[in-house]
């Protein structure tokens, strides 16, 4: 299977052939690498992740936005198609939600189904800060660096990033010009999609009560405006749930393939 050259692609073929192909796609300051525990727990399926442009092992292939991220998902759904013996499904969490959903409406036959979780749609009205868009977006530092403490601290916890090593933390900065790229990807002047028209089969996924309402919101909100969608609750889980529920997260992943199979 040949895959575009600036991208780092992990895969795993399935336990036997005419399997389902699903293509994960990770958010900001993540890699492909941390889906490899719920690619593990799907042997009956082939699994795909890549480092997206300008992250990790594609920092080499430089820095894009969204539609550029798009692109890429729509060459890797491609070469998948290409080869695979069943559907072609692509699963993203948090802003790669986005990356899916903005593939899917570019290019609808690319991919049977698709999964986000958690997507950040903040034009839809639901901010971390406060409901609707009256207060102004926080400044990005002009360190892209200084950017990554930033969003580390809040996403994961300042704790945590005193706990990184060194070299961890420098890895992480190191990736700081592709996180200011995604975040300024959210901060258009109007949406980068209608994703109300949407017309591949969708699951849109959360985690429980302990989530950021936000998040909640949001995908309670696709469930009941996109055209056929389903909503996935994984209790107990936050934001990162492909890390902390992996079981869960696979279980969300199959059903994104039978949706493809029904459709």
């Amino acid at each position: 299977m040949s895959y575009p050259a600036a991208l780092h692609v992990l895969s795993r073929p399935a336990d036997a052939p005419g399997a389902a192909t699903v293509v994960f796609v990770h958010g900001s300051l993540d890699r492909g690498e941390s889906f490899r525990r719920v690619m593990r727990r799907l042997p009956e399926l082939a699994t795909v992740s890549y480092d997206r442009r300008g992250y990790q092992g594609s920092r080499g292939g430089g820095v894009v936005d969204l539609d550029g991220h798009i692109e890429d998902l729509l060459a890797i759904g491609a070469a998948a198609r290409a080869s695979a013996g069943g559907p072609v499904v692509a699963v993203g969490h948090s802003l790669g939600g986005d990356v899916v959903v903005g593939a899917a409406l570019a290019e609808p036959r690319t991919f049977g189904a698709i999964g986000a979780f958690e997507p950040p749609m903040p034009w839809l009205g639901f901010r971390r800060d406060r409901p609707g868009r009256s207060r102004p977006w926080p400044a990005i530092a002009e360190d892209p660096g200084e950017e990554v403490e930033r969003f580390f601290s809040r996403m994961v916890g300042a704790a945590a990033w005193a706990r990184l090593s060194e070299q961890g933390r420098g890895d992480r900065r190191a990736d700081g010009p592709a996180l200011v790229a995604d975040l300024r990807s959210l901060r258009g002047e109007g949406p980068p999609f209608d994703v109300t028209a949407l017309g591949v089969p969708s699951v849109f996924g959360m985690g429980g009560a302990t989530t950021e309402p936000h998040h909640r919101a949001s995908v309670q909100w696709l469930g009941a405006h996109v055209p056929g969608a389903e909503v996935y609750e994984i209790e107990g889980a936050q934001h990162g749930a492909h890390l902390s529920h992996p079981d869960h997260f696979a279980a969300l992943t199959r059903r994104v393939v039978e949706r493809a199979g029904n459709s």
